[in-house]
């Protein structure tokens, strides 16, 4: 038997609890696209900002605009809309897109971590090597995505066709095949290791050569000025692997492990986690950054004494 080109999701049983997520998460969109968007403008306008640093931060505020709008949309439309089916296709594709940002925002991460370092360490050596890696980034997020999504989209769907989630994650997809998936779960564990945990160890490794080479500088005023270059990355790795091994790594009940109540709870886990994130980025990047900051105060100067 195969897929009957629909799927339901959300919280059909909790109409209220989807009206509240449909208020507040449209609102945290409105504001990811308004800072992502602020950050993206400010880089390319201000000539100040031209640098390799910039241009991966401008790189993380497109992904983050990228990622949202291949979920939030849907799923904001899924709350109001009773009917909620989705032909195989349109699952594919958002899978694609959903795993290729993802896949992209780690490696992104890595790659900034290790921006951060070149920074401190090696100034002069790195602008052409860093865009290359920002590019390989989004070229390794692709073809990871584009080889776990053909995988699974081949394999048969023989059982109830009903995903019990807001989005189309691949995990949640395989749930649903009458096949042996043991092949399509070890490319997930290959990609996982070299795409999640390697630029989590390239992350580690390189604040520990940062923090012994800021230790290494004499005056207070170099260290404090080498914290702040690499302080916004770090909040921003932290909140986002945290968030990762807390919806992956939390201790589940046996109780209730199967309970609506823990499936409810992980589905708006994952809805604040794939929107959260995304939305503190450009916060946080602007309120400790004051490079960001007078980039910002000098683009609404210009355009008010324009007028």
């Amino acid at each position: 038997m195969e897929w009957e080109n629909h799927t339901i999701l959300g919280l059909s049983g909790h109409p209220r609890l989807e009206l509240l997520l449909f208020e507040l998460i449209f609102i945290m969109y409105v504001v990811i696209l308004l800072g992502n968007g602020t950050l993206i403008l400010i880089s390319i306008l201000d000539p100040h900002l031209h640098t390799p640093t910039y241009f991966f931060l401008g790189n993380l505020s497109f992904l983050d605009i990228c990622y949202t709008t291949t979920s939030i949309p849907s799923t904001l439309v899924s709350f109001l809309s009773k009917r909620k089916t989705i032909s195989l296709f349109d699952c594919a594709v958002q899978m694609f897109l959903g795993l290729a940002m993802g896949t992209t925002e780690c490696v992104l991460l890595g790659m900034m971590a290790f921006d951060c370092y070149v920074a401190i360490c090696n100034p002069l050596r790195y602008p052409i090597i860093m865009m290359s890696m920002a590019a390989g980034s989004w070229i390794i997020g692709a073809i990871n995505s584009a080889v776990q999504t053909v995988f699974v989209v081949q394999l048969p769907f023989c059982r109830n066709n009903i995903i019990n989630h807001f989005t189309y994650e691949i995990l949640v997809v395989m749930k649903l095949a009458c096949a042996d998936v043991s092949g399509n779960e070890f490319i997930m564990l290959m990609a996982t290791t070299l795409f999640i945990l390697t630029p989590l160890l390239l992350i580690i490794v390189s604040y520990t050569l940062i923090i012994v080479s800021i230790f290494k500088i004499s005056s207070s005023e170099g260290r404090s000025k080498a914290f702040s270059t690499c302080s916004a990355h770090l909040t921003v790795v932290i909140i986002f692997y945290g968030t990762i091994l807390f919806m992956y790594l939390k201790p589940k009940s046996k109780k209730t492990l199967n309970s609506d109540y823990l499936e409810a709870t992980d589905k708006i886990i994952s809805i604040f986690y794939g929107v959260m994130t995304p939305m503190l980025n450009p916060l946080i990047y602007s309120l400790r950054n004051k490079d960001v900051k007078e980039a910002v105060k000098h683009l609404l100067n210009r355009r008010f004494f324009s007028k």
